[in-house]
Order: structure tokens, then C-alpha cells, then sequence
């Protein structure tokens, strides 16, 4: 059998759930060791900070991202998708910019430029291509606008972000870029699990639900509108997502921890808005980046490892069942946003072993996520499909 047909590279999230389970396990935790001075980064341009940032949203968040879209879009469209070879090169583009982070001292400034914006340009190009070509076909043809916008903001955002003047802004467009996918996965994804488990209707309405997302996408932007109107902006979405959410039947679905930690996310977004919007308005006291970290682990922290196995099980033909060992998992995630979050803010003269208690969380959650479930990803589908 070629290498491309080896399982691994049979549909986007094989791959990139990989990526993502060694990535979570292991950046954080090198993070944790920089910050404490135990291990110092290569020399480079980039700050501690940038290449912090870079890393969990770019190499992590987007290896979430790019594998679920990769995935989504194909069944969005009803075609077969990227597989084999191109999937391999894409692979090997995100192992290539995570290198070029690493070595960014080392690399002359167009090598660095092509090896940060490889991956991230050819993955956007290739979804683009998937929902602009097939769009006639699109299930989702409205919504998925949001994503045809969206998608080239991230390059813009992350270049944003590695600039030593744009940091900020970079750092700022590229978390409500993700604030945008994740409202409009969970909107999608909510009314079929709520559904589906408790055979439960919750609040839809398209009026709201497109007024919700054009409030995060013009979020986007925050950062070229005055202050107080972006705060404005800010706690307008954020009571429109806390107004909408008791209509979601947050008590039942907090009877399942695996439906219940996607309200938490859900909620996590609502807290991001709020602390953002009134700092905006208000000199605000809280130890550390407060509404950054709220977002990394109350809103990807909870809802990526719920993701994964849900696509991990689903799309390789298995149940899609949350067992003791997949609780657990989450329930190591919530212990995380509670020492990396609250546990600073009540004991900040522990904030150091705050950052390496929430970082082996990190690395306890998706060092067993990987161990369970890497071994699926690489094999054929339990149902005799071929993908």
C-alpha cells in the first residue's frame, strides 16, 4: 500500500486531530517552561509572547480547525474532499511552520515569511476552493458566507500577529475570528446534539441567529473602531448570546457532561465578551490576560476535546459514545480553566504554579486523548466504508 492510501490521510481530520492531540499535549507544557524560565526559546524576532500566542492559535487551534473544515465542508457539499497526497502536504506545511516559529532567529526573513504562511494559505485556499466551486450544492450556503469571509481574515490576522507593532491587533482579530467559528459551529452543532440526545428543540431563530454572527464578524474589526463602540459592540453580543442561551435548555443539557461542556463554551464566549467589553469601559483589575485565557481554555479548552471525540468515533464508524476515560478527559479541561482562570485571581502570588498546573492539564487531557484515540485515526473504518 502507497503512503498516501494509509488511513492517516483518508479525510481532513485524521491528520489534523493528530496534529492537534500531540500539539495540545506538548505546547502548552513548553509554554509553562518558558514562562518559569526553566527553557528559553531559540533567539528569534519574536517575542516569548508571540510565539506563545502563535502556537495555540495557529498551530493548535488551527490544527482543530482545518481538520473539522477540511472534514465539514465536504460533507457540507456532498463530495468526496482532500484526501492522499494533498492532505500529506498539508501535513507536512504545518510541521514546517512550526518549525520556522521555532528556528525564526535562524531563517532569512522570506524563508521565515513562506514558512509561517505556507500551511495556513494553502488550507485556506483549498476550503475556499471547496465551498466557492460547489456553493450550487452548499447545504449551509447562507451561513457558510461567514466562513468564505472569514477564512482569508485569518491571514491577515495571523501576519497581524507575528509583527512586533501589530501584535495586539493580530492577537485581538485572530481570537474573534475563532469566537466566529466556534458561534457558528455550536449553533449547527447544538440543535442536532440537543436533539438527537434528549430529542429536545432549542431556540433557532435566523432573525437572532444572523444578527449574532454579523455582531462577531464586525468584531472582527474591533480593533479599527473606537473603544467604547467596540466594547458597545461587545456586550451587545454578549446579552444577544446570554438572552438566547437559557432558551437552549441549559439545565438538561448539563445532565450529560458531554452535551453539558459545549454550554460551558458556549457561556465561556458570553464571560470573553463581558470582561473585554466592560475593561473597555471601566480600569479593570485582574491578574494576567484575563479575557484571552477565559476564551484558550472556558471556550477551546472545553469544547475541542468534546470535538474530537465526537469526529474520532463518528466519522470511523463507532458510536459516538462518551465512556468513563472520555469524561474524565473533560473533566480535566474544567479543572484546567479553573486553575489557569479563577485559582490566579483568588491566589495571585501562585501565579507561576498556576500556568504549570492548568499546562499538565493540558497535557494529561490530550496525552490520553491522543493515546485513545491516534490509534483509530489510523486505521480503516470499523463499518467498511471507505471514509
Amino acid at each position: 500500500m502507497r503512503l498516501s492510501q494509509h488511513p492517516l490521510w483518508l479525510a481532513g481530520f485524521r491528520p489534523f486531530f493528530t496534529l492537534a492531540c500531540l500539539s495540545g499535549m506538548s505546547l502548552p507544557l513548553v509554554w509553562a517552561l518558558v514562562f518559569t524560565g526553566t527553557v528559553a526559546l531559540p533567539p528569534s524576532p519574536l517575542s516569548p509572547n508571540q510565539w506563545h500566542a502563535h502556537e495555540m492559535f495557529y498551530g493548535f487551534g488551527w490544527a482543530v480547525l482545518g481538520g473539522f473544515l477540511l472534514t465539514a465542508t465536504k460533507n457540507w457539499v456532498s463530495i468526496r474532499g482532500y484526501h492522499g497526497t494533498p492532505l500529506m502536504l498539508l501535513a507536512a506545511a504545518w510541521l514546517l511552520e512550526r518549525l520556522g516559529l521555532w528556528y525564526a532567529g535562524h531563517l532569512p526573513p522570506a524563508l521565515f515569511l513562506v514558512a509561517s504562511n505556507l500551511f495556513l494559505g494553502a488550507i485556506v485556499v483549498m476550503l475556499l476552493w471547496t465551498l466557492v466551486a460547489h456553493r450550487k450544492d452548499d447545504s449551509y450556503r447562507i451561513d457558510n458566507g461567514f466562513f468564505l469571509i472569514a477564512l482569508p481574515l485569518f491571514i491577515v490576522a495571523k501576519n497581524l500577529l507575528l509583527g512586533a507593532d501589530t501584535f495586539a491587533a493580530g492577537w485581538n482579530m485572530t481570537l474573534a475570528l475563532f469566537r466566529l467559528a466556534f458561534l457558528v459551529m455550536l449553533e449547527r452543532t447544538l440543535s442536532q446534539f440537543m436533539k438527537g440526545v434528549f430529542q429536545a428543540t432549542i431556540l433557532r431563530r435566523a432573525p437572532l441567529d444572523n444578527a449574532i454572527k454579523l455582531l462577531a464578524l464586525t468584531l472582527v474589526f474591533a480593533g479599527l473602531l473606537p473603544s467604547t463602540l467596540a466594547g458597545a459592540i461587545e456586550l451587545t453580543l454578549a446579552s444577544a448570546l446570554l438572552g438566547r442561551f437559557f432558551f437552549w435548555k441549559p439545565l438538561l443539557a448539563m445532565t450529560r457532561i458531554d452535551i453539558g461542556v459545549m454550554h460551558l463554551g458556549y457561556l465561556g464566549i458570553v464571560a470573553q465578551l463581558l470582561l473585554d467589553g466592560f475593561g473597555r469601559f471601566a480600569d479593570l483589575h485582574w491578574i494576567g490576560t484575563l479575557p484571552v485565557h477565559v476564551f484558550t481554555f472556558g471556550v477551546m479548552g472545553l469544547i475541542i476535546p468534546a470535538m474530537i471525540i465526537r469526529i474520532a468515533n463518528g466519522h470511523t464508524g463507532r458510536k459516538v459514545v462518551f465512556d468513563r476515560l472520555d469524561k474524565l478527559l473533560l473533566k480535566i479541561m474544567i479543572a484546567a480553566l479553573a486553575l489557569r482562570v479563577v485559582a490566579p485571581q483568588l491566589w495571585p502570588e501562585a501565579y507561576a504554579a498556576w500556568v504549570h498546573a492548568a499546562a499538565a492539564c493540558w497535557f494529561a487531557c490530550f496525552g490520553l486523548l491522543g493515546w485513545r484515540y491516534i490509534p483509530r485515526l489510523m486505521q480503516p473504518r470499523v463499518d467498511g466504508k471507505v471514509h
